[in-house]
């Protein structure tokens, strides 16, 4: 189940489909920021549609589209109905080293999203990037 729900993400990264489309009405987010952990689907959606936007970083040397980012997933590990998924990105030129931890049901959604970032330097950068990124996204009033 883990291999189809992985490709349904690769899938909402490119734009193909919605992230909401892929999360359980429950769905646990575990920010790499926040003390405590968001419940539900649409902030969680939130978070990930931020991220979307955060993460591409700079652009990257090796490519030769110029608007492409840095974000790269390196590791793929799938296990039963669980996968860890390693990357790299630049955010204003701090190498960020990560991984996304993924959990989902037997009908293939998403049920714990957890995001992990190293270094501390790189954990800062994120933090400053999503809060600008979150409150541009939250309706004033």
């Amino acid at each position: 189940m883990i291999e189809t729900v992985i490709k349904n993400w690769h899938s909402a990264l490119q734009g193909d489909l919605d992230f909401g489309e892929l999360l359980h009405p429950d769905c646990t987010f575990w920010s790499p920021v926040v003390f405590k952990p968001l419940e539900g689907r649409e902030i969680t959606k939130m978070y990930l549609s931020a991220a979307y936007q955060v993460f591409p970083g700079d652009e990257s040397k090796e490519k030769q589209d110029k608007d492409a980012g840095s974000f790269k997933y390196t590791k793929h590990i799938l296990d039963g109905n669980h996968a860890v998924l390693e990357f790299e990105t630049i955010v204003d030129g701090i190498s960020i080293n990560g991984v996304d931890i993924i959990t989902c049901d037997d009908e293939g959604l998403i049920t714990e999203f957890k995001v992990m970032i190293r270094p501390k330097k790189g954990v800062e950068k994120i933090h400053e990037q999503m809060g600008q990124m979150l409150a541009s996204m939250t309706p004033t009033e």
